[in-house]
């Protein structure tokens, strides 16, 4: 077997472990077992448990980012700056819901277990929160020529909202029934009518 092909079947088999048992409480040996390989030969391709598991982040992370980024691509040309960002999320729920252990990986486990995992998430919330922000400013200046929000508003916006897909991802995940469309609607619906008042130049301020 081509060492490509083997070494992905290994990561397949971390990220499974890992997920569904957690770093500390997942072992070598049973990564080994369920990938049908001994576990000299893990250690052989990706080296330490550390390795190993900064390996799967990283995967898991990159997989994640691409899928974002395809299913705005694919919607790009000839729908607007609201409907692309639908489209992001709906994808962004798709790609979670659809690898459950790989979204544990990058939301709970890595994230509870100091540096250099920690690390690794950032730099993926990073990349997506960068590429939100650029939908959200062309959102904003499709919106209106001449936006009264200014770049710091649109990245704190990109904050706000990754951080609630993140959360409304962890909840749909574990509500039987919720699929990705239901949740893509319902950050839309938090997010996009106060989106819209904002870019119309109405700004929300509390009471005098």
């Amino acid at each position: 077997m081509p060492r490509a092909v083997r070494e992905q079947q290994m990561m397949d088999a971390a990220v499974q472990t890992f997920g569904r048992l957690g770093y500390r409480a997942a072992s070598m040996d049973e990564i080994a077992e369920l990938a049908g390989v001994s576990k000299p030969l893990v250690y052989l391709y990706l080296n330490s448990k550390e390795e190993l598991f900064t390996a799967c982040i990283r995967r898991e992370g990159a997989a994640l980012v691409a899928a974002v980024r395809d299913g705005v691509e694919d919607v790009r040309a000839e729908e607007p700056a609201d409907r692309q960002l639908w489209a992001g999320l709906t994808a962004f729920f798709a790609h979670t819901a659809e690898h459950p252990d790989g979204w544990s990986v990058l939301h709970h486990q890595a994230r509870t277990h100091g540096e250099p995992f920690a690390g690794e998430v950032a730099r993926t919330r990073a990349e997506l929160t960068a590429f939100v922000t650029d939908l959200i400013g062309a959102a904003g200046r499709e919106a209106h020529p001449t936006p009264e929000f200014g770049d710091r508003d649109v990245t704190g916006l990109a904050q706000a909202l990754v951080g609630a897909a993140e959360s409304l991802a962890g909840w749909a995940n574990e509500t039987p029934g919720v699929s990705a469309k239901e949740a893509a609607a319902t950050l839309m619906n938090f997010a996009w009518a106060g989106l819209g008042n904002l870019m119309a130049g109405k700004r929300w301020s509390p009471a005098r």
